[in-house]
């Protein structure tokens, strides 16, 4: 009966070495499956329509009497280009690597053609079956060289619109240490306006990509939302694990007596039959050792209030310059791609509207006692954390421009800028429920409002 029931028991529970074919046998089935699917009696059960090939073209280039076109095939059969076009005009045209492009893969289309400045043009690519793609530029323009001129006017663009204006927003800083706790509210919330639309902007400027250079087969959308939750997730985990480190870090540098706390309590086990007077000093030292105890407590909340605003102010500025980053590529594709004309008043818009970034930056540590500490180099140091990246991404753009390396980064700068929001808005929460009502503020609505509507009229200057 015993046995029995045990092997009853044993029933009822999985075993502890579960055989590790158990976890293929899915996986085998699946294989199985495409196989059969792949195999020509189950294309003549699927395949009941004709294949339509499919031609991006993702680039157009201007060189001296020259047209460079970069297509991909992102249809499902491998293509072979018969001729190309400029302006339904056909041209001699050489392609390279080979006029035969399997799929998901790429040509350089070569057309010898006196081409005008300013003029628009239309390039097509006609395949072997007939069928012909397009792309329009709106004015033709020479395309960047990559010489040592050409890097010196991206770095000149990335320095006037990215690290000039980040710098010049710092400058707040002063002002802000000096102002009332309201005011102060007002320009934590302003701060998260400003980045809730820089975030929506970045999504915006995504779109745009996908619709217009990226291949409906790499699905650009979906990219973007799994990019920007995954920069958001990771970006969040990362914060809060550098600001615990570093409370862990200065707790422990500080309080040294605690490693003896343990020694303390076995030392009252084994004396419990000691005199009167011993017994008297081992109470008073567990009662230091509570007091100590309590003193750290104290201490992780200051090192909090102390740290929490240093940490969201860098977070804030590595999310910028991921953000300056992916504007950075996209100013250098424009200019790339005949696009943008640099003029003053372009130079000046970017200038405004970036110069908020700055502030957005050193709000958060304005009222910190940590931060009157601060040396100048650190707030330096962030500014050029945030607008560095622009020159690095005029030149990446300029040069090297992908319409899917363009998605990707101003995706991840988006995720930056909603974690940094996300903790920016715990931070706001927190000074409200500890201030004399936990009800959100006047100054908190309209700073988030004014914040939103400075980033969009600036944003008209651009």
């Amino acid at each position: 009966m015993l046995s029995g029931n045990k092997n009853t028991m044993g029933g009822n529970h999985p075993t502890k070495k579960t055989p590790l074919i158990l976890a293929f046998v899915p996986i085998v089935v699946l294989a199985g499956m495409i196989i059969f699917l792949l195999s020509p009696y189950g294309q003549s059960l699927i395949n009941t329509g004709i294949p339509l090939p499919q031609v991006t073209i993702e680039k157009v280039e201007f060189h001296e009497n020259q047209i460079l076109a970069f297509i991909r095939n992102t249809g499902p059969l491998e293509i072979v280009v018969s001729q190309a076009d400029v302006n339904d005009r056909i041209q001699s045209a050489a392609i390279e690597p080979d006029s035969t492009i399997p799929r998901l893969g790429d040509a350089k289309v070569m057309i010898p053609f006196p081409w005008i400045p300013g003029t628009p043009y239309e390039i097509g690519i006609t395949t072997s079956d007939g069928t012909r793609f397009s792309k329009s530029v709106e004015a033709a323009a020479l395309a960047p060289s990559p010489d040592a001129n050409q890097a010196l006017l991206f770095t000149s663009l990335g320095v006037y619109v990215g690290v000039i204006p980040v710098m010049i927003g710092l400058m707040w800083y002063p002002y802000i240490r000096r102002i009332s706790i309201g005011k102060y509210s007002f320009f934590l919330s302003l701060t998260a306006g400003l980045l809730v639309f820089l975030g929506i902007d970045a999504l915006l400027e995504v779109n745009e990509i996908v619709n217009q250079n990226l291949a409906a087969v790499f699905n650009g959308q979906a990219l973007s939302v799994v990019v920007t939750i995954s920069s958001f997730i990771v970006l969040l985990y990362t914060s809060e694990r550098l600001t615990q480190r570093a409370i862990e870090k200065a707790v422990l540098n500080k309080n040294h007596s605690l490693a003896s706390t343990s020694s303390i309590e076995e030392l009252g086990k084994s004396e419990k039959s000691s005199t009167e007077r011993q017994e008297g000093e081992i109470y008073n030292k567990s009662a230091k050792v509570s007091s100590s105890t309590q003193e750290v407590q104290i201490q992780l909340q200051r090192y909090q209030q102390l740290l929490k605003p240093l940490t969201i102010s860098m977070m804030i500025a590595i999310g910028i310059g991921l953000h300056n980053f992916g504007e950075g590529l996209a100013i250098g594709a424009a200019m790339l791609l005949g696009e943008v004309a640099l003029s003053t008043f372009l130079i000046v818009g970017f200038t405004l509207h970036n110069t908020t970034e700055g502030l957005a930056i050193v709000a958060p540590i304005a009222k910190s006692e940590r931060s009157r500490r601060m040396m100048i180099r650190r707030l330096v140091t962030m500014g050029l954390i945030a607008g560095v990246p622009t020159i690095a991404g005029t030149w990446i753009g300029g040069f090297l421009y992908s319409p899917m390396a363009a998605v990707i980064f101003l995706s991840v700068g988006a995720g930056a800028i909603f974690q940094v929001v996300y903790s920016l808005i715990s931070w706001i929460s927190h000074h409200q429920k500890s201030g004399p009502s936990s009800s959100l503020s006047g100054h908190v609505i309209a700073g988030f409002i004014t914040g939103l509507l400075i980033m969009y009229l600036t944003g008209l200057l651009v």
